[in-house]
């Protein structure tokens, strides 16, 4: 077996900590479906998004633009929130100045977007990723991407070796985004044009149920729909 297949198939999941403090809803999660994100390309086949969220909605305000157009990005919970490191690693790529897109719950704001992301592909890490950081996690991978972040905020340069918990940004709407959130990645080559997606498994995270209470989990891999919150790790 190749050093791909075994990394990404039947080697053991690259284990994560929630990169965030405070309540967010999975999104597009490989535990409801691999390809997570609808393919294979650009290493994200077992990709992952997080939305910060309060009460189970993502923004505090709902108008006519939520319905019809798009909105500021400042009124979203995720916006600005602190983002830091889910491993060590060594950071290989480090990518900030792409502006921060107004945000498109509108499935009508939706379509024009959605006919420009052949174009936003062609730019590469830029376009899909925005602002974003790439980790080595180990001696020549595998990488994790850290992604949408907001302009101005990538506070890690390519060099730089940081643990898990250490300030990469603050979450921003940058790159082929629809509305502010973090997306992480986990790929067996630091070019997401030649990478092959690697499972991924988190540990120490709860998941909060709408009664309010919630189930601490270890190890695992938060479905779609879940709302989870980072705790302690034990010791």
């Amino acid at each position: 077996m190749s050093d791909t297949a075994a990394r990404s198939g039947a080697a053991q999941p690259v284990v994560l900590r929630l990169p965030f403090q405070g309540t967010w809803n999975v999104e597009n999660s490989p535990a409801r479906r691999v390809p997570s994100h609808g393919t294979h390309a650009f290493g994200a086949s077992h990709a992952i998004d997080f939305v910060a969220v309060r009460d189970g909605r993502t923004a505090p305000v709902r108008d006519w633009r939520t319905i019809l157009s798009v909105e500021p990005v400042d009124r979203f919970y995720a916006f600005d929130q602190p983002v830091v490191a889910p491993a060590a690693g060594r950071v290989v790529s480090a990518h900030d100045g792409e502006p921060d897109l107004v945000a498109r719950r509108s499935p009508l704001a939706r379509i024009p977007y959605a006919v420009t992301q052949a174009s936003r592909a062609r730019q590469g890490a830029r376009g899909l990723a925005g602002n974003h950081v790439i980790l080595d996690l180990g001696d020549g991978g595998p990488y994790l991407v850290v992604a949408h972040l907001r302009r101005g905020t990538v506070a890690v340069r390519p060099g730089d070796t940081v643990a898990v918990g250490r300030p990469l940004g603050r979450c921003g709407n940058s790159g082929n985004s629809t509305q502010p959130h973090v997306h992480l990645q986990v790929m067996d080559d630091a070019d997401p044009f030649a990478a092959t997606g690697v499972p991924i498994i988190f540990r120490d995270y709860r998941v909060r149920r709408r009664d309010g209470g919630g189930e601490l989990v270890r190890r695992g891999v938060p479905d779609s729909g879940d709302i989870v919150e980072a705790v302690a790790a034990p010791g």
